[in-house]
């Protein structure tokens, strides 16, 4: 965002080159980190256009298309595919809470209108408690376009349930940042984490190692993720996200009102885990 809140397309240029050559191997627009929720459609087709034609390829882009109403998704969908996204998040409704039957015809509606790629998104913490329960994901995997899950619930129980009853094609990704290694462990494919945004090289440093087979430093760079992420939580997010990018010297603006950084005590603390974390020198 520019000071004046208005969209900075010129720094989210900037920003997508220093994710990608930082070793993530997508980006994802339009999440919870890029104020979503604050965005009009407008502005949001501008995200994705700007995204799609920046990277080039270079890695996939994903676009967030959640909306109350499956609707309004469905507006979002088409925008996505005017653009040339690569593939689609959706988080479930975020405000009403419907059942599971409502949320399989939701997502099912969804996918039967494009032959994009769609990642389920479940994270009951901001969506009014509100989860995809795995058989309810089960049902949804059988659907050839939905390719995967965000789960964010924090519940590894759950996402062991996604992991047992979702066929073997499908990726079941972690969004909790602190439990990437674990989950890896458990035969997650791979993870959406917010601390990339901060901690791009770090975050990509856990599946990369994880991968190649050396455990011990994937576990090592999970430990060292860990209080940075933690730390986002200082901040109604994303003030943490974009909080932390200003004291590592790549600010990318403020939130949209009325999400502000912390200041005082929590500023400092925040800092001190950026040193810690060898991401900022004294």
């Amino acid at each position: 965002m520019q000071d004046n809140e208005d969209l900075d397309l010129p720094r989210l240029r900037w920003f997508l080159d220093y994710l990608i050559e930082n070793g993530v191997h997508g980006v994802f627009v339009l999440g919870t980190n890029s104020e979503f929720y604050a965005l009009s459609e407008d502005e949001k087709q501008a995200v994705m256009a700007t995204a799609v034609q920046h990277v080039r390829g270079r890695v996939p882009v994903v676009a967030g298309v959640g909306a109350e109403t499956t609707r309004e998704v469905l507006r979002l969908v088409r925008l996505a595919e005017r653009e040339q996204v690569d593939a689609l998040s959706i988080i479930t409704p975020y405000f009403i809470s419907p059942n599971q039957q409502e949320i399989y015809q939701h997502y099912r509606r969804i996918a039967e209108s494009t032959s994009l790629p769609i990642m389920l998104y479940n994270n009951p913490a901001t969506c009014n408690g509100l989860r995809i329960e795995p058989d309810t994901l089960a049902r949804l995997a059988e659907l050839p376009n939905v390719i995967g899950v965000k789960d964010s619930s924090g519940d590894l129980q759950n996402t062991m349930e996604y992991l047992r009853m979702a066929p073997a094609r499908f990726a079941v990704l972690q969004g909790r940042d602190t439990l990437i290694y674990s989950s890896l462990d458990l035969g997650c494919k791979g993870a959406v984490p917010a601390s990339a945004n901060v901690a791009p090289r770090l975050c990509a440093e856990i599946y990369d190692a994880f991968t190649r087979g050396d455990r011990e430093a994937s576990q090592q760079a999970q430990w060292r993720l860990n209080p940075v992420r933690l730390s986002l939580g200082l901040a109604t997010a994303p003030g943490g996200v974009k909080a932390a990018l200003m004291l590592l010297g790549k600010p990318i603006g403020p939130c949209r009102s009325p999400v502000t950084f912390p200041s005082g005590e929590k500023l400092e603390q925040m800092r001190r885990i950026l040193v810690s974390a060898g991401l900022l020198s004294e």
